[in-house]
């Protein structure tokens, strides 16, 4: 009974979507339980608390595409476009256009560049969103970060992460590069702690 319910859920999702979800009925096949514990990452990415929706879209955006070349990127993408996130937004997003970003989505996409880094500019990005927007939004976009990198993570493991993709926002592709240095993520200069620019 579960293994129908979750096959389901997952075909009701492809189809919402657009996506393929091939990598969630190995899983489901292999051992429900286990696809109901890997649903529960679900539920760590939706967590968003005091933090702009274009901000922790942009986190969540940002980490994933660190680990994927199309598939997570488009449907990171399309969720956000439906979530009210304006093209021109998620164009500068994608193209790591920071001079296109507001100034919200800046810092956002600067602090999560800086996490996946393992950068220490990552501690000045979290002090201006601490006092920005206080606590609850660190946590919120810790847990875009993490979710996001979740799905492609599993994805390689089980041997579907092998297809790129063009990713397509209102209805357009988007070029995006890959091989981006530290110095083009704009994680060169770090804000005081004091600072409330980004």
């Amino acid at each position: 009974m579960l293994r129908w319910l979750l096959r389901r859920t997952v075909s009701r999702f492809e189809r919402q979507w657009n996506y393929d979800a091939g990598y969630l009925r190995e899983i489901i096949d292999a051992s429900p339980r286990a696809a109901w514990r890997f649903s529960s990452a679900a539920l760590l990415g939706r967590y968003r608390r005091d933090v702009p929706i274009d901000a922790w879209f942009a986190a969540g955006i940002t980490a994933v595409r660190s680990e994927d070349c199309g598939p997570c990127v488009q449907l990171g993408t399309a969720m956000a476009e439906r979530g009210g996130v304006r093209p021109e937004v998620l164009r500068a997003i994608l193209k790591d256009d920071v001079a296109a970003m507001p100034d919200d989505v800046a810092l956002a996409w600067r602090f999560t560049k800086a996490t996946l880094a393992h950068d220490p500019a990552a501690d000045d990005y979290r002090a201006v969103i601490l006092e920005r927007w206080g606590p609850r939004a660190v946590v919120s976009l810790a847990f875009a970060i993490a979710a996001a990198r979740i799905y492609p993570t599993v994805k390689y493991a089980l041997g579907h992460g092998k297809t790129c993709t063009r990713v397509v926002v209102g209805g357009a592709p988007v070029a995006m590069d890959r091989e981006l240095t530290s110095k083009a993520w704009g994680l060169t200069s770090r804000p005081s702690h004091a600072s409330r620019s980004v």
